[in-house]
Order: structure tokens, then sequence, then C-alpha cells
């Protein structure tokens, strides 16, 4: 790891920017897929979904943007490319083949849910290793990711 001045010790900051990774992997995906919904989505409330997933898209990039400035501050190397996010995402992948508003809302509303589980047990993680700036940081991103996925999921009815 590049050197820091930080004075968490070596080992949690190592365990930290370790257990960010997946995380950073996943909101690089839960981006991807808010995009493929917004370009792909059709129907009576297409301008609504269009926007609310062309939103969702900006915030899940701001949550790996996020990330990755924190593993960066605690020294670590980001692994921020396409490649090291499809080796890396534990989101269910998004089937090409959806049509339909509600296909896309599901499948949007999934890939938060499972993203903000994930956070959640981030937020513990960190926590337990002594890491309270890195803990918040999983809360604040937990917090944004249960209204969005309040908003996609109001779209289902």
């Amino acid at each position: 790891m590049p050197s820091t001045r930080n004075s968490l010790p070596q080992k949690i900051r190592d365990q930290i920017v370790h257990d960010l990774a997946p995380l950073l992997a996943d909101a690089t995906d839960l981006t991807l897929q808010a995009k493929q919904a917004h370009w792909n989505v059709r129907g009576p409330s297409f301008i609504a979904l269009h926007q609310l997933f062309d939103s969702v898209y900006e915030h899940a990039g701001e949550w790996a943007d996020s990330i990755a400035e924190r593993m960066a501050q605690l020294g670590g190397s980001v692994p921020g490319t396409l490649q090291a996010a499809h080796a890396g995402t534990r989101l269910t992948p998004y089937p090409l083949d959806l049509s339909g508003e509600n296909a896309h809302t599901e499948r949007v509303a999934a890939a938060l849910a499972q993203f903000g589980e994930s956070m959640r047990t981030a937020i513990d993680t960190f926590a337990a290793a002594g890491d309270a700036a890195t803990a918040d940081l999983a809360t604040e991103i937990s917090r944004e990711v249960d209204k969005d996925l309040w908003f996609v999921e109001s779209h289902l009815g």
C-alpha cells in the first residue's frame, strides 16, 4: 500500500481496503445496471422511469466514487476498471432481454436491495474493525440506497 499518515493501524487499513473492493465492484455494476434499464425501458411511464433510472445511475456512480476515494484515503490501490468490477461484483447479472416497465423496475429494485444489504453488512464489519469513518460512509450510502429503493419500488404498486 502507498504510505499515508492516516492513524489507523496498517492491519486495519489493509482489511478495510480489502472489504471495500467488492463494494466498489457492486457499486460499479449497479451503475451500469441502472443505465441498462434507463436505455431500454419502454411503456406508458417511460419518462418517469427513464429519469428515475438515470437518477439511480448517478447515485450509484457517486457511491462508487466515495468507496474508491475511501480506499485511496486508506493508502489502498483502487481496482476501478470494468474488468475488476466484472470479476468482483456480487450482484445478480442484469438480463439483457428484459422488456416492459415492470420487468426493468423489478430488476433495478432487486439490484438496489442486494446492494443495500451488502452495505448494511459492511457497516457492522467496518465498525467491528475499528474504522468508524468507513462505517459512517457505509451508513450514509445505505440510507441513500434505501431511498432510491423506495422510489423505484413505488412504481411497482
